[in-house]
């Protein structure tokens, strides 16, 4: 994965790109199935991100310094 992914299109063009390199056999499909185990707990985090963003505005005061974004 070479640039920055900055949002969920960059994501698939990089999923994309690594789903070739493993059809031509650049990347090991081990090595890929680790990459995308990461991207899911990426994605995995960010819904949490929102799930606690929705959450603070029903439930005023609420805080978790664990989930804090500064």
């Amino acid at each position: 994965m070479s640039e920055r992914i900055k949002n969920t299109t960059d994501l698939r063009r990089e999923l994309a790109v690594l789903f070739e390199n493993v059809k031509n056999g650049h990347i090991k499909a081990f090595d890929a199935k680790e990459m995308t185990n990461m991207t899911g707990k990426m994605i995995s985090s960010a819904k949490l991100d929102l799930e606690y963003f929705n959450l603070k505005r029903k439930i005023k005061g609420l805080h978790i310094d664990f989930l804090e974004i500064d």
